[in-house]
């Protein structure tokens, strides 16, 4: 085994922090989490529970001088994500910006290195189809949660330059998979659809043609991974890079899917598509692959097909566990 790294994970019990937090386990990392809330799927590590979006003032040790154990990285994953729920609280979106800057302060006052989640988003609801990193054009921003994003790459890069903080920044694109079904907190699109054909329940599609580019959480995490290695080793420093799978899908077709692994017909119901949201994007991943030789594994069809055995399983421990 290669060198064993101390890892910080912001937002670590979402769904990506905490398959990412899992699979560095297994490989010999320390991983030490920060959220607001408490990680429902697994204690496998510690979590400290701290609001990232209040002002602070003292970043020695940790943000408002909170105990965090000394890291090697900061993957900085937490962040208000529904796109339409934050065009009705844009102040989320302001929290977003206010955590990312808190989590900068750390990294440069610790002298730290940094991953950022970023998004698709930025991107906007662009109609040329061009979606090389260095194409984004931010006059397409489409809604206060990509403003966000936005607003977190450029202080990413300014920090850069200003103080030398070596980063990564990854724009992720509808990540599915385990530990993303607690849609009482927050309804994503393809845990309700899951739950809502299961139970011979309608679906709206908001957007008929709306094309995404949706990606399997293992590729994710492998390409989290890859960046982890290449950034603290020095390979791959100050670079923006699309993490996603590469191929586009309508909501129909991922519709479709789920039903045909429950057995189900879905009943849908089409609509306009809402306020905010991107109706065309499929990622170029040529970046990904030449600097950390990424190569996503997973599509759509047999990613859903996992998906939706994970959640079936999942609920039968539920109810074992609750009877």
């Amino acid at each position: 085994m290669g060198k064993r790294y101390r890892v910080l994970i912001t937002g670590s019990s979402g769904q990506i922090g905490t398959n990412l937090a899992l699979r560095l386990l297994a490989e010999g990392h320390q991983v030490f989490g920060v959220d607001w809330r408490v990680n429902t799927w697994t204690d496998a590590f510690p979590t400290l529970l701290q609001d990232l979006a209040a002002p602070q003032h003292i970043f020695v040790g940790g943000i408002g001088g909170a105990p965090y154990p000394t890291c090697d990285i900061v993957i900085h994953l937490a962040a208000n994500a529904k796109v339409f729920a934050l065009v009705e609280q844009p102040h989320r979106a302001l929290e977003n910006i206010n955590i990312t800057f808190n989590v900068l302060e750390y990294c440069r006052v610790n002298n730290v290195p940094l991953i950022f989640s970023s998004s698709r988003e930025v991107y906007g609801d662009i109609h040329r189809y061009i979606t090389e990193e260095q194409h984004a054009d931010f006059s397409f921003t489409e809604s206060p949660y990509s403003a966000s994003k936005v607003a977190g790459e450029a202080l990413v890069y300014s920090y850069a330059r200003c103080y030398g903080l070596p980063y990564l920044v990854f724009r992720f694109s509808n990540v599915y998979g385990r530990y993303d079904n607690d849609i009482e907190r927050m309804e994503r699109v393809i845990p309700l659809f899951i739950k809502r054909i299961a139970l011979d329940e309608p679906i709206t599609i908001y957007g008929e043609n709306k094309v995404l580019d949706f990606t399997y959480i293992d590729d994710c995490i492998s390409g989290i991974v890859s960046g982890i290695y290449a950034l603290h080793e020095k390979k791959v420093v100050n670079q923006t890079i699309n993490l996603a799978y590469g191929k586009g899908n309508t909501l129909i077709k991922l519709a479709q899917y789920i039903g045909d692994a429950l057995g189900k017909e879905p009943k849908i119901t089409l609509a306009p598509t809402q306020l905010g949201e991107v109706t065309h994007y499929v990622a170029d991943i040529t970046k990904a692959r030449e600097l950390l030789g990424y190569e996503p594994e997973v599509p759509l069809e047999e990613g859903i097909q996992r998906t939706v055995q994970w959640n079936l399983e999942w609920e039968k421990g539920s109810e074992v566990g609750s009877s």
